[in-house]
């Protein structure tokens, strides 16, 4: 164990050593080059060095297909920035020490520099220098320290922008979570980015400005060394020591022009799928330029005086190349067209497989072109936002998270009409009027208001579209006035809430108990599935769905289900056992402000008679009763809970347990808004007011 240990801590030393201490050992050289000599030999090593390493910067500045895919270099631009003020700082103090001794003394780079390129004139050598200056301060740097600013603020203000779209393709069901929080990701990147890009380019001109001044240092340091110190003429300590500091400032103003170069081509990238030399050749490939260009050529050098041959040839290859570009483009349209034209036989169709089948959406929206901008966040559209809120009130609610709606648009409905769509089947749909506002009569107004009169989508009740100018007026008058997403979001809450059983599935319920697993375990552990199996568990739980009842309190479930399991296996039965358990929760949104529970009730001899039909149908057969007294049933019913919500309360109706479960499911879609309770669903100190007593043997 002992070596296993040792070994373990060496891969870890060496690991770190080769990955870790890189950028410590570049920030330790430049601190001993500003403060420590260096000999000529080193000096020149570290000069091509720099040169090497700006080429190899502007090469994958050049490279890149997305500013992000270089994303150090502000790093990068600072430590290249700073090695190369140190070399300034280490050659200086070389030529300032040594100058005296001749040209080499401050090694062969900066010897070659100021002998071979610049002639050893440092009069053209200060011009050159002067001029690389210009070129890199007032156009490069400046152009490019603009674009950074620009381009660092304009991410910033497009971030909220981006970031809504992102929500909106999630909520769309266009991408998944894993994709949103990559984009997310991406985009804090980009505005970080830009960000540093904008504080680097500061360098960069810092920088510029840095070589200026240590070339007229090193240049009145050296004259005043060479005359005080060393007794050389001004003239002769003037060609020596400028020569030297022009020398030294060209070789550490090519990388620097190179760097400043990198920082351009960085931010004026615009992001594509091609690099930089593939998006230049695809975008100059233009015969027409060329030959407009050659035509011009041509014409100069039949001008008297021109140098006729140089541009005649000129024209002549803008020309070839024109019609290069031509031949290679005719090549291309012909091998797509040859691609197309082959015959049938030579690609066989793929064979069928299960990728080929589509899965229905769980809950999807239909939108018809012309409602598109509700959906699009850029125009105003406000759709997506009111969708996700419904989702999220429905899910806290119900007790269970609602799988995201995909909304799409579809060409074969009206442009102005939508479908709400579960598991492939249309549930609700309406029309909706871009640009106007949907002013709903509750019931009761004070006039009449001007518009498009039509059908509130969601519960039917008579409304006029109008125009978001005639809003107030509308208000005034007693109606209630929705924008269009809001008509959409509503109708979409209605049927989810009316089809709350179809929308939890097995997944759903382990998710459930996962959850529920993290505080009560061995609760969990003892349920599913040594008592009651998944799938059954989750009838249950669709079965307290259909009837409203929210699942919220898994625990209470989970726990009457452990109790009853032994009891029965049929989820309907197992409903109603637990029901009585939920019954506080049941109460919550039927009872009045003084907590009182206003209820209807069956005649206790037409409740006896619905025991005896029950108790004489076989299990899983239908219950048969005389076709007069089931219609009086119903009308009753529904007279009694008219009766109630005239009275400003819920209707609510009251049974025995016995006959709950079968009256509810048979009340459920002829009789609207109707609550059934079993006698022991109430809790105990809960206040009831009988209003209505239910007697159909009386209409009979």
């Amino acid at each position: 164990m002992a070596t296993l240990s040792l070994s373990t801590i060496r891969q870890n030393l060496i690991k770190f050593e080769y990955s870790g201490l890189g950028i410590p050992a570049l920030v330790l050289m430049i601190m001993g080059m500003l403060v420590l000599p260096l000999p000529p030999l080193l000096l020149d090593f570290l000069f091509t060095f720099n040169i090497v390493a700006s080429l190899v910067i502007i090469m994958i500045a050049i490279g890149t297909r997305s500013p992000l895919d270089f994303s150090a270099f502000p790093s990068v631009l600072l430590f290249a920035t700073m090695l190369r003020l140190a070399l300034n700082v280490a050659s200086t103090r070389v030529i300032l020490v040594h100058g005296h001794e001749g040209h080499d003394s401050a090694g062969k780079v900066i010897s070659a520099f100021g002998e071979f390129v610049i002639s050893g004139n440092y009069v053209v050598g200060f011009i050159i220098f002067a001029i690389l200056m210009i070129i890199n301060f007032i156009v490069v740097t400046k152009g490019a320290g603009r674009v950074s600013e620009v381009n660092a603020r304009f991410t910033l203000d497009a971030m909220p922008g981006k970031q809504m779209s992102i929500d909106a393709d999630l909520n769309a069901g266009v991408i998944d979570q894993a994709t949103a929080k990559k984009r997310r990701e991406e985009l804090s990147q980009e505005s970080d980015f830009f960000g540093s890009m904008d504080g680097a380019s500061k360098f960069v001109s810092g920088d510029a400005m840095a070589g200026l001044l240590i070339l007229l240092i090193n240049v009145v340091g050296g004259l005043a060394i060479g005359v005080a110190q060393h007794d050389m003429s001004v003239a002769a300590a003037g060609k020596l020591y400028v020569l030297l500091t022009i020398g030294d400032g060209l070789v550490a103003q090519i990388p620097s022009l190179l760097l400043s170069l990198s920082t351009a081509i960085i931010v004026t990238r615009v992001t594509t799928a091609e690099s930089m030399t593939e998006q230049a050749k695809s975008q100059l490939s233009n015969p027409s330029a060329l030959f407009i260009a050659s035509g011009i050529l041509l014409v100069l050098g039949l001008v008297p005086g021109m140098p006729h041959m140089i541009f005649i040839a000129l024209a002549s290859a803008c020309t070839g190349l024109g019609l290069m570009i031509i031949r290679n483009e005719v090549e291309e349209e012909a091998q797509v067209q040859a691609a197309q034209d082959a015959p049938a036989q030579q690609a066989p169709p793929k064979e069928l497989d299960w990728d080929d089948i589509d899965q229905v959406d769980l809950i999807g929206l239909d939108i018809g072109y012309g409602l598109i901008p509700l959906v699009n966040p850029e125009t105003g559209g406000e759709l997506m936002t009111r969708v996700k809120g419904v989702r999220k009130k429905l899910s806290a609610e119900l007790g269970f998270l609602v799988q995201p709606v995909r909304i799409r648009d579809d060409l074969n409905i009206d442009p102005d009409s939508y479908r709400i769509v579960l598991k492939g089947v249309v549930r609700g749909k309406g029309e909706i009027k871009v640009g106007r506002e949907l002013a709903i009569n509750p019931g009761e107004v004070f006039g009449n208001i001007k518009g498009i009169e039509t059908l509130e989508p969601a519960f039917g009740l008579k409304a006029v579209w109008i125009e978001p100018s005639e809003r107030d007026h509308a208000r005034a008058m007693g109606y209630t006035v929705v924008d269009a997403a809001t008509a959409i979001s509503t109708h979409l809450n209605k049927v989810l809430r009316e089809n709350a059983s179809d929308l939890i599935s097995h997944d759903d319920t382990q998710q459930l108990l996962d959850k529920l697993a993290q505080r009560s375990p061995k609760l969990v552990e003892d349920l599913v599935p040594g008592k009651v199996a998944l799938g059954v568990l989750t009838r249950v739980l669709q079965c307290l769905l259909t009837e409203s009842v929210s699942i919220r309190d898994m625990r209470s479930i989970a726990e009457t289900l452990s109790e009853v399991s032994s009891r029965s296996t049929d989820p309907e039965q197992l409903a109603a056992l637990v029901r009585p358990k939920l019954g506080r929760m049941i109460m919550q949104s039927l009872v009045d402000d003084r907590n009182t529970l206003s209820v209807m009730t069956l005649d206790p001899s037409f409740e006896q008679l619905l025991h005896n039909v029950l108790q004489q149908t076989q299990p899983g057969q239908p219950v048969v009763m005389e076709p007069g007294l089931s219609e009086n049933l119903f009308l009753a019913l529904r007279d009694g809970a008219r009766t109630m919500e005239e009275d400003g309360n819920p209707a609510v109706l009251v049974v025995s347990p016995l006959i709950r479960t079968w009256l509810a499911k048979a009340v459920r879609h002829r009789v609207n808004d109707l609550t059934v309770l079993s006698y022991n669903e109430i809790p105990d100190d809960q206040a009831v007011k009988v209003i209505h007593t239910v007697d159909a043997k009386a209409k009979s």
